[in-house]
Formats: C-alpha cells, structure tokens, sequence
C-alpha cells in the first residue's frame, strides 16, 4: 500500500502545483495556452507512439480488449441516455454529463500505468488509446449536438486531424509492419515523451475552475460518482468476464476510474455546451479522484503485483 501511495501522491501533486502556479499568476497567462498545444500536438503524441510502435500487442489479447471496451461504453452511454430521459436534460447539459462520464484525464492515465507497470503498462494503455479517443469523442459530439441536425462533416473532420488519434494510428502501424523505430528515432522521441506527462499534469491543475464549484453541486456529485466508482466497476466486471490478462484488467480500470479530461471544457465551449457545468465537472471529479483513485489501486494490487510493490 505504501507503494502505491508513493506512486499517487507525487501525481496529484504536480496537478496541485500547477493549481498553485495558475492561481498566483506566477508564470505568463499566454505560457499555459502554449504549454498545452505543445503537449497535445508534440509531445503526447510522441508518447503514444513510441509505447505503440514496439509493444507485445498481443499479449494485451486486443481482441478481447475491444470487446470489453465497447460493451462499458455500451452500458455507460445507455445509462446516460435513461438519465437524459430521466432528468430532462438539454443538450447543453447532456454533452457535459456524457463527458464527465465516459472521458477520462489521459495524463494521470498514463503516469499511473506506467509508474504501476511500466513498458507493458504503457502499451497496453496506448492501445485501449487507440480505441477509446475516437470513440469518446463521437459520442461527445454526438451528445453536444443532439438537439440539432447531424452533420457528418462536423463529426468526422474534428477525428481525423486529431493528433492523438493519429499518434496512435502511426504506432500501431509501425509496429504491425515490423519497421518499429529505426535509425536512433525511439531516442528522439523518448526525449518528447518524457516531458509530456509533467507537463500534462501541470496543466490539468491550471486547467481547474474553483469558482465553478459553487453552482449544480448536487448534480455535479451525482454525476462525478457515476464516474470515479460505477464506471470502473462495470470496467472490471466486463474484463472479469471477458477473461483479459491481469494487467489488461488493471489498466482498464485505471482509466475507467479517472477524472474527465480539462479538454472536454474546450469541446463543450466551441459547441455550445454548458460550460460551467463541464467546468466544475472537471474540477470535482479531480479532486475526488484523490481519493477514489487510492482505493480502486489498492483493490488492483489485490489481484496484480504492480512494479511497485
């Protein structure tokens, strides 16, 4: 237990940080509007595809994985819809609801499997990656727009010049072609890699809108505990059930149990949403995840043995 608490604590410290650094204003407003397009278009994707291009995919059992993925967005977007019926929500409340439920913060993601597992971790999360990205984001699009006409071109275009998406695209490629990372590239881009994640978690805490606490709490409660103890619940019921291999289970959960990710404030701005709502959705569930996050570890470590145990 001691371990994982190790593994956490400096995670949701940096995050703290970057809170910190963003309240005092002790750096540049204009240097975390640059520090996040930075990592998204540079520095995460060279992340996703270096653990890609050269992982043991098919010890992950892909196909099984696929499988359990799509049928916990399956449960979890039937829930949401029940609960849009339910509570009678617009649009506007339905795409950060969707969100908060189904997104998931890909920094702390990724420092969590690969401080628990390392490289096996981490290419097993770049492939559960590859398929939750663009699945998540069709089905945030879709809830954001669901009072108006679908326009195929506003969904798809937004997928296909996708960094990550595409990050992951190249990696999987390069490693089913047998190319991996020739010619001194898998240095290069572990050198980008490795300043992705303390970047990205410095930003998530600057990303957090404290004064967007005060309003919806009852809601914003409601729906961050859907997130951070149902979700991963059915994940691991399905990767139970579904027989994947112990640390495909593992990283599975992870994800399922993290907060929603800051850019789906962006998504939910250019498209009309609630912004306040995704706002303090963002900020509540990260917070919590503190502390559902320690226990969803601590019931991994019960079935796998993490590298840092």
């Amino acid at each position: 237990m001691s371990g994982l608490l190790e593994l956490l604590w400096p995670i949701m410290a940096l995050i703290a940080l970057g809170a910190g650094l963003k309240q005092r204003a002790w750096l540049d407003a204009g240097f975390w509007p640059a520090a996040e397009r930075l990592n998204y278009f540079l520095l995460f994707p060279a992340l996703l595809v270096s653990s890609l291009a050269n992982a043991p995919l098919a010890q992950a059992a892909p196909g099984r994985l696929l499988l359990a993925l799509a049928a916990v967005l399956l449960l979890g977007w039937l829930l949401l819809l029940g609960l849009r019926r339910w509570r009678g929500w617009t649009a506007g409340q339905f795409g950060p609801h969707t969100q908060g439920l189904i997104r998931f913060n890909t920094y702390i993601g990724l420092a969590l499997t690969g401080g628990l597992f390392g490289e096996a971790g981490l290419a097993i999360a770049a492939l559960l990656l590859a398929v939750l990205v663009p699945a998540v984001n069709v089905l945030s699009v879709l809830a954001l727009l669901s009072d108006r006409p679908l326009r195929w071109r506003a969904l798809l275009w937004p997928l296909l010049r996708n960094p990550l998406i595409l990050a992951c695209l190249a990696g999987l490629l390069l490693n089913l072609s047998g190319l991996g990372l020739p010619l001194g590239s898998a240095h290069l881009l572990g050198f980008l890699a490795e300043a992705s994640l303390p970047l990205g978690l410095l930003c998530v805490g600057a990303a957090l809108q404290w004064q967007a606490l005060g309003t919806h709490w009852r809601a914003l409660l409601a729906s961050s505990l859907l997130r951070l103890l149902l979700m991963p619940a059915l994940a691991l019921a399905v990767a139970l059930t579904l027989q994947l291999p112990t640390i495909s289970v593992a990283v599975m959960v992870i994800f399922f149990a993290l907060p929603t990710a800051p850019t789906a404030y962006v998504l939910t701005s250019q498209l009309g949403g609630d912004a306040r709502l995704m706002a303090g959705l963002i900020t509540l569930q990260t917070l919590l995840a503190a502390l559902s996050l320690g226990l969803w570890l601590a019931l991994i470590a019960t079935r796998v043995t993490p590298a840092v145990m």
